[in-house]
This record gives structure tokens, C-alpha cells and sequence, in this order.
């Protein structure tokens, strides 16, 4: 997020926001998790904090190395683009292929699909 901001503030607002829109869900999952694994309520909410912290820790990070370091633009981008595009194609994608339903096969890879279309509306809207 903070390399992208420090590319443009349009850019920097579409990450946010895509970051924003997969972290609610993700949150919430860890919290059912922890509370499945064990954890009183109040002590998962400390926890998902905890990590909310450490995101925001390395932005800052991000941030002052993007400044700080000449020519770090070029590779913390692609660097952050490339983990986000292995992720999504060695395990999210392939387990489409193990959904026996084909609609909901479907309807998650038309997330996606709407995912990347809302990343570049973003990117339009802040940019244009």
C-alpha cells in the first residue's frame, strides 16, 4: 500500500481499497478460527489486532524504504504484485478445480474476474 501511494495517490487509493475489501473477510475468518480453536472472544479480537498492527508497521517500513532508497520503486511494486499473482494462481485458482458444483465454481472465478475489473475502476476513478 505505501509503495503505491508513494507511485500515485490514485494508485495508493485503489490498493487501499482492494486491500480493504479482502481484509474484512479475512479478519473475520481468523476471528472464527481462533474462537473455534480455543480463544476466549476477547482474546482473538487481541490477536487479529495484534496483526493489524504489524500490516501497519510495514507500511510504514514500506514507506520510508520507498523514500529512503533510490530505485526501491522499482522493485517493491512488482515484488508486492507478483506474491498477490502467486498466490491467486498456485491456491486459490487450483481449488476451483476441486469444487464438484460447477456454479459455484463459476460464481468464484467471476469474483475474481470482479475483483481485478473493480482494482482498475479504482485506478481510473483516482488516476482520472
Amino acid at each position: 500500500i505505501a509503495a503505491s501511494f508513494v507511485h500515485s495517490i490514485g494508485l495508493g487509493y485503489a490498493t487501499t481499497l482492494a486491500v480493504i475489501m479482502h481484509e474484512i473477510p479475512q479478519e473475520i475468518g481468523d476471528f472464527g478460527v481462533l474462537v473455534y480453536g480455543g480463544f476466549s472472544r476477547k482474546k482473538a479480537l487481541f490477536y487479529n489486532f495484534l496483526s493489524g498492527l504489524v500490516a501497519l508497521l510495514g507500511a510504514l517500513v514500506g514507506y520510508y524504504a520507498t523514500v529512503a532508497v533510490d530505485g526501491a520503486m522499482l522493485f517493491l511494486l512488482p515484488f508486492a504484485a507478483g506474491g498477490f499473482l502467486y498466490i491467486a494462481s498456485s491456491d486459490l485458482i487450483p481449488e476451483l478445480h476441486n469444487e464438484p458444483d460447477f456454479k459455484k465454481s463459476m460464481s468464484s472465478f467471476l469474483f475474481v474476474l470482479l475483483g481485478i475489473g473493480l482494482m482498475y475502476a479504482f485506478k481510473l476513478y483516482f488516476e482520472g
